[in-house]
């Protein structure tokens, strides 16, 4: 008897529809056979759903059976097609009669004992249901909070095969999984980390203020111990909160790389991913035969930390330099060709030298001239280009540390990242940008015209400091931003002051 399961396939970070097809007793083969370009992991599935159906008390059929996914041009990953495999021969048997069947899209992984255990991409399988007009979603228990963000479907929790047996039977009344939204930001929204943590460094903490305002990517400078890892692990406190669009879109890139913790629904904070120095070009930007997306991805909507920046392979920082711009990240194979959303703010801490104190005015640096040179060409003046504000992290004065006073604290400069925010919601209402890193040149000379005063003053920077067209553009954007923060209607000649402070690797570089 031939039965069809509604399943899915995850293809990069989105799910499309896989339907398995079981033809109980087909004859003609030794065993069971699975076709439709399964991996090793749904090949090995036979053996898992073999022991999972005569361990939860079911015949399992002495004929062969052909097990077909389609479509048969799409690779099969993973142990999630299991329990719609069990399903499809229990329903060949008679074991399962159920009109739901159609109307429902199984997925889920079997242990030996017949319990359900997890699969990736839930929330994108959920999403894949609801567009394909599906009316339920049978999910392990651990992935069922995570799925039931998307509202309108049912999403049916299941811990074992007996229990899913006795759904579709209507024997077992399974309520759909219901989550708060509210209760989950609100319970994620809380850090352990402040800026109040930081001794001295208010200068630093502006120019934090003025990156997380406009979403602009910053690069600490500064000798070892001055506190620049500190301030870049407190930069999360400080930005918006997600919107449900943004969680959505950030969950599914995390979802289908398994990254999600049991039982959590939503990202309610935005990610901030800190590779090691030591990473390859492929776990930045995503790769392999089947591709998947990398850190720069995994950063989608939140921040990319890269400390000691240097030390990153010069051909791995040149990786990033596109997807900084375009906010996306396409990787070509011979089979497909994907693309993965890669839009976020970029925070890179360095030394000013090889020894680190060129900058220090208490230690002496001992690199020479021909060192240092060769220590800043790691990074390629394309690349320092595409980074909107270079800032330098000076040593923190005794005075400083000892003082029992807090320095600003993120509840302060959140409240004046937030205010410069909705300042840019109501300006690029209608437009595809949120912030005034992503503005294109067209929208620069609607939102960022200059007066007299503020021409003469970026004609000087641009002749004293040799800034590049793109600096230029950087020190508009950031100027427009400053303005934001000082709820300002025009762009004013100290806003442009403060904003070429802001590109000191210009000079070096």
């Amino acid at each position: 008897m031939l039965a069809k399961i509604p399943s899915a396939a995850i293809v990069g970070i989105d799910a499309v529809l896989c339907e398995v097809e079981v033809d109980v007793g087909a004859g003609g083969f030794e065993r069971n056979t699975i076709v439709g370009l399964p991996d090793a992991a749904v090949k090995e599935s036979s053996e898992r759903v073999r022991s999972a159906i005569i361990n939860c008390g079911y015949a399992y059929p002495g004929e062969s059976s052909v097990i077909n996914l389609a479509p048969a041009d799409i690779k099969k990953e993973g142990p999630s097609y299991d329990l719609p495999i069990a399903l499809g021969i229990l329903v060949g048997q008679g074991v399962i009669r159920s009109d739901q069947l159609p109307h429902t899209v199984v997925v889920g992984e079997l242990a030996l004992d017949g319990r359900i255990r997890p699969v990736k991409g839930a929330l994108a399988t959920a999403i894949m249901a609801r567009d394909n007009n599906f009316t339920t979603l049978l999910i392990p228990a651990d992935n069922a909070r995570e799925a039931a963000v998307v509202s309108e479907i049912d999403v049916i929790p299941v811990s074992s095969l007996s229990e899913a047996v006795g759904y579709l039977n209507g024997q077992l009344p399974l309520e759909p999984t219901a989550i708060d939204i509210d209760e989950v930001f609100s319970h994620a929204s809380k850090y352990d980390l402040d800026f109040s943590d930081v001794k001295g460094q208010e200068s630093v903490k502006r120019a934090i203020v003025v990156a997380a305002a406009g979403n602009h990517n910053i690069l600490l400078m500064g000798p070892p111990g001055t506190g620049k890892t500190m301030l870049a692990k407190r930069l999360p406190t400080i930005m918006p909160s997600l919107t449900l669009e943004e969680s959505l879109e950030t969950t599914r890139i995390h979802s289908s790389m398994g990254l999600l913790k049991k039982g959590q629904s939503l990202l309610g904070v935005r990610p901030v991913r800190n590779p090691h120095h030591s990473a390859s070009g492929p776990s930045l930007v995503g790769g392999g035969s089947v591709p998947r997306p990398g850190e720069l991805s995994l950063a989608h909507n939140g921040l990319l930390f890269l400390d000691e920046f240097p030390e990153f392979k010069r051909t791995v920082l040149e990786n990033i330099r596109q997807p900084l711009e375009d906010g996306a990240v396409t990787i070509a194979r011979a089979a497909s060709t994907l693309t993965f959303p890669a839009v976020f703010m970029l925070i890179a801490a360095m030394n000013p030298c090889p020894c680190g104190y060129l900058t220090d005015p208490k230690r002496s640096c001992k690199c020479s001239p021909k060192q240092i040179e060769r220590y800043l060409a790691k990074i390629s003046g394309p690349l320092v280009d595409r980074i909107d504000i270079h800032i330098d992290v000076p040593a923190v004065p005794f005075h400083d540390l000892s003082s029992d006073r807090d320095g600003t604290g993120s509840a302060r400069m959140r409240e004046e990242v937030i205010a410069a925010r909705q300042r840019q919601t109501r300006r690029f209402s209608g437009q595809n940008i949120l912030t005034n890193a992503r503005m294109n040149s067209r929208q620069m000379r609607q939102f960022c015209k200059l007066t007299d005063d503020c021409q003469a003053v970026i004609k000087q920077a641009v002749y004293e400091l040799g800034l590049s067209a793109r600096a230029h553009a950087k020190v508009l954007k950031i100027s427009r931003t400053i303005a934001d923060l000082d709820d300002k209607e025009d762009i004013q000649p100290e806003h442009i002051h403060e904003a070429i402070q802001y590109r000191r690797l210009d000079r070096n570089l």
